[in-house]
């Protein structure tokens, strides 16, 4: 029995404007896909693809966020946010 779902075609990283990166990235800062949905819906084939489309592209600094492996405690990270906070108030 074969699928009903429409097949996927991957693409090769040539493929991606600068436009469709801007509209992945955009997606993803609003909450409306993680990085790795928009990677399946997409067809995106890296792993760490969209990341580094995130950092380059990204209205937020994911340059000093922290990394996605540390395990900090509640108030570890509330105090990371509120440094983040106070530095993009300075900028302001």
């Amino acid at each position: 029995m074969e699928s009903q779902s429409p097949q996927r075609q991957k693409r090769s990283q040539r493929d991606y404007s600068l436009a469709f990166k801007l509209q992945v990235v955009a997606e993803v800062e609003k909450g409306e896909l993680t990085y790795k949905q928009a990677q399946k819906k997409y067809g995106i084939q890296g792993r760490s693809t969209v990341l580094v489309w995130m950092r380059k592209h990204s209205i937020l600094d994911w340059k000093e966020l922290p990394s996605m492996s540390q395990k900090n405690t509640p108030e570890q990270r509330i105090k990371e946010l509120e440094s983040l906070l106070s530095k993009e108030k300075e900028k302001v």
